[in-house]
């Protein structure tokens, strides 16, 4: 049987290296954010591969691309991943029309969002519904949606505008969507949309655990001259907390800032509403 030779210097020593890999494994995982390039429409139509320079540029570690990018050629949606590669950035997620969810259009969105490796397929807009049996209908679409991506490790979920927290026939249509669809289908929290839409942002994520999977940071101003054109953190949005619940309960997988207007040029707005999301998270 081996003698070990053990001072109790090199046992004090071993027992501090376990504790720092103990606190290391067991530290929470720093969630990273990107940005809706809605916020930046303009500028991408102009020079979409300089405009994904100058946002890696400003520190964002990934993108959501919006509805356009569906009508993109596969040859091009690799030329936009090499350069994301190359930047050290990701394509965390995608907005899609509601047309990309027929079957005829799926498999276009699935091939298109494997190339840029995004993981997620998310419903923007469900085009008109008109009552709760539309929006029931709806519900159906991304359930059947989530079962033909899951295989495929990818997810599916819905992005709200403000009229689905409207109460309609005496319910909210976010929650006629929530609970007529799977765990898996991802409730995309645009928090400056649930504001205008007269909801308590910090409330819905409590009623939706491990459901919002991403959030658009966006704020929100209850003056009608001014309602989303306002920086992150100017608006009536509760960061702090909206930060502690969405990461204890929420399910929080990735943050997306997003930006409809200000008075500064898109792309400064954009660098200055990360350097808002920064100091409000890590307040």
């Amino acid at each position: 049987m081996p003698i070990h030779n053990f001072s109790r210097r090199s046992f004090l020593q071993a027992a501090t290296a376990a504790v720092s890999v103990t606190h290391a494994t067991s530290a929470p995982h720093r969630i990273p954010v990107g940005l809706e390039l809605y916020s930046v429409r303009d500028e991408l139509k102009q020079d979409l591969k300089g405009t994904l320079r100058g946002v890696a540029k400003m520190g964002y570690e990934g993108v959501e691309f919006y509805a356009p990018y569906f009508d993109w050629k596969p040859e091009y949606a690799k030329d936009v991943r090499k350069l994301l590669d190359e930047l050290g950035m990701r394509c965390f997620s995608t907005h899609n029309d509601a047309k990309s969810f027929t079957p005829d259009s799926l498999p276009r969105a699935i091939e298109l969002n494997q190339i840029l490796g995004s993981k997620h397929i998310v419903m923007a807009s469900a085009g008109k519904t008109g009552n709760l049996e539309g929006w029931k209908s709806v519900a159906k679409t991304l359930n059947a949606a989530a079962a033909k991506l899951k295989p495929l490790g990818l997810l599916t979920g819905f992005h709200n505008h403000h009229v689905e927290f409207i109460t309609i026939e005496g319910r909210r249509p976010i929650d006629v969507l929530s609970e007529n669809t799977q765990k898996a289908v991802t409730l995309q929290l645009d928090v400056g949309n649930a504001l205008a839409g007269g909801a308590d942002p910090v409330a819905f994520i409590q009623a939706n655990p491990g459901r919002i999977r991403s959030m658009h940071c966006k704020d929100w101003s209850s003056d009608p001259s001014k309602e989303y054109k306002v920086l992150l953190g100017e608006g009536v949005a509760p960061w702090k907390e909206i930060f502690r619940v969405v990461q204890k309960t929420g399910g929080i997988e990735y943050y997306l800032v997003e930006q409809e207007g200000s008075s500064l040029s898109p792309m400064e707005t954009a660098k200055r509403c990360l350097s808002a999301f920064r100091k409000l998270h890590a307040s």
